[in-house]
């Protein structure tokens, strides 16, 4: 039986360090791609590039188009190629993140991940998610490597909107729900063999802190400031969520999010978190979990404003058709779903989701 381990080379995290932390970035070269959307250049993107310029760096900035596709990736790989770019910095959120990754590994050159919100575990993997131009599920792209380097500032993370970091949270408490299913199955995680003892310690650490710290970290957001619990929080949203997922293993959560991109409509304005966060809810049913234990995720999602009914995710008129078809997405052959430790079907997934509703509206 072999165990895999996998995490970015160094992960920097602190107040102010898109500005103290220039010389990790330095280390890794010197012609710098930076990929970000245009928001995120005005909040975090402009002053990085100063910082950067300011160390003898030479920076080629990018806008990001918005969807993390192969068609996005080829196009900002021609750029990096045509101005020798030597490293590649994704400033932003998941799929700015992802597309990053993406592009380093086509060309071989090492990647800086810059978060500038807490909301997925995107930062610190050795793979992205990878969508159509149009915003459907697609793939999982595998590297051969971590990003060199995962720097974040938790004071920009602290102006970012509270709805984000809720997702991230949301998103972080799907990581033991499903790598304590993977566990039991004797399964395979996302960077290949069993789960290690340090990724189920950290999978565990994970959801402990954000029980603990997930509510005063939203407060500290709301008030843009950064405490202590809010830098608990982004660790866990981040780093400690990051290698879980990764080396501890994904199930039925990220199927049955991945199973939503099967659907048109208004689903698709929410956040990955928000998605995933009914998808946990789903797997704990799938799971038969104790009422004490769904009734704890349910409260502690309901505290932080995410969805927890079909009508929340903007399914509440959809009729069995529509969520078997989630459920045969969320089923095909290689999804993660099939690291439960029994077997799901389409069905199953269907009967889930309504049941899922069903119950919370039976709380209210």
């Amino acid at each position: 039986m072999t165990k895999v381990f996998a995490s970015p080379s160094r992960y920097v995290q602190g107040k102010g360090v898109l500005t103290t932390g220039i010389e990790h970035i330095a280390k890794l070269g010197v012609k710098p791609l930076l990929l970000c959307d245009d928001v995120v250049w005005k909040i975090a993107g402009e002053k990085l590039v100063e910082n950067l310029t300011a160390k003898d760096l030479t920076t080629v900035r990018v806008a990001f188009n918005g969807e993390a596709s192969l068609v996005e990736v080829e196009r900002v790989s021609k750029i990096a190629a045509e101005n020798q770019s030597d490293v590649v910095l994704g400033l932003g959120g998941g799929k700015t993140i992802d597309s990053a990754k993406a592009i380093a590994d086509k060309l071989s050159l090492p990647v800086a991940i810059l978060p500038t919100i807490a909301s997925t575990d995107a930062p610190t993997s050795a793979l992205s998610v990878i969508y159509s131009e149009e915003g459907a599920f697609e793939q999982y792209l595998f590297y051969k490597k971590n990003p060199e380097l995962v720097l974040v500032d938790t004071e920009v993370i602290s102006k970012a909107p509270t709805r984000l970091l809720a997702s991230g949270i949301a998103d972080g408490l799907a990581t033991w729900v499903e790598g304590r299913a993977v566990l039991q199955k004797n399964g395979d995680t996302m960077a290949g063999g069993k789960p290690s003892l340090a990724a189920i310690a950290i999978a565990e650490k994970c959801e402990e802190t954000l029980f603990a710290y997930g509510r005063q970290a939203i407060e500290a957001n709301r008030a843009n400031v950064v405490t202590e619990a809010l830098e608990a929080v982004v660790e866990a949203n981040t780093l400690l969520s990051g290698i879980g997922f990764e080396s501890c293993g994904l199930a039925a959560t990220h199927a049955i999010h991945n199973g939503f991109t099967a659907l048109h409509g208004d689903i698709h304005h929410l956040t990955h978190g928000e998605k995933v966060a009914y998808g946990t809810l789903t797997q704990l049913v799938l799971e038969n979990k104790p009422k004490e234990i769904l009734d704890k995720y349910i409260r502690f999602y309901q505290s932080l404003d995410l969805p927890t009914t079909l009508e929340e995710i903007h399914l509440g008129n959809a009729n069995y058709e529509e969520l078997l078809k989630v459920g045969k997405q969320a089923t095909i052959e290689g999804e993660t779903i099939h690291q439960m430790p029994f077997v799901v079907t389409a069905e199953d997934v269907a009967d889930a989701l309504l049941a899922v509703d069903a119950y919370v509206k039976s709380l209210k």
